[in-house]
């Protein structure tokens, strides 16, 4: 039997704490990264500058999530580097509460434009430059429910990220 299956009662699949929280840790980042992409590239959302560390976290948490299922889910190694990606998942959360923020004119966003461009001659850079899309980062550009993407984001990164830590508690108490 798979080491994430703790037991098959009425039917139903249960699933130990740790290999829960592993399980967790790299579909959360894969499936907001999915939604981020998917948002810029289907659905004509360009990211600002904050929209992108957002992602880098959770490209981040993507590398410890990935090694956690190298061992075994209720090994320390594999509890040590799922609570490692959380940590990447909290920060793209943290990230995300600063930026709603910015969105909704609690904080002071940047007061320059902070462009990602990447040209090997300064042609090529100037094309970039004309080409590019001006994404303000304090400019809402999609919300449900009142709650922007950046929000979501938050929503759903540090709920996630407070979830595995619990999971990840309880397993270490067994």
């Amino acid at each position: 039997m798979p080491d994430a299956v703790a037991a098959r009662s009425s039917g139903r699949l249960s699933f130990e704490p740790s290999a829960l929280a592993r399980i967790i840790v790299l579909l959360l980042p894969l499936a907001l990264l999915a939604g981020a992409f998917g948002s810029q590239y289907l659905g004509g959302l360009y990211p600002c500058e904050m929209c992108w560390w957002q992602r880098y976290a959770h490209m981040i948490a993507l590398v410890p999530a990935a090694l956690a299922f190298t061992a075994p889910a209720e090994s320390q190694r594999s509890r040590m580097l799922a609570l490692l990606a959380a940590l990447a998942i909290a920060v793209s959360g943290a990230i995300g509460v600063y930026h709603a923020g910015v969105e909704a004119k609690v904080f002071q966003g940047f007061t320059t434009c902070t462009p990602t461009m990447h040209a090997g001659t300064p042609a090529d850079l100037l094309k970039q430059i004309e080409g590019a899309p001006l994404i303000r980062c304090d400019q809402v550009q999609w919300s449900f429910l009142g709650v922007s993407m950046a929000g979501w984001n938050a929503i759903f990164s540090l709920g996630g990220a407070a979830l595995i830590l619990g999971l990840s508690l309880k397993a270490a108490k067994r």
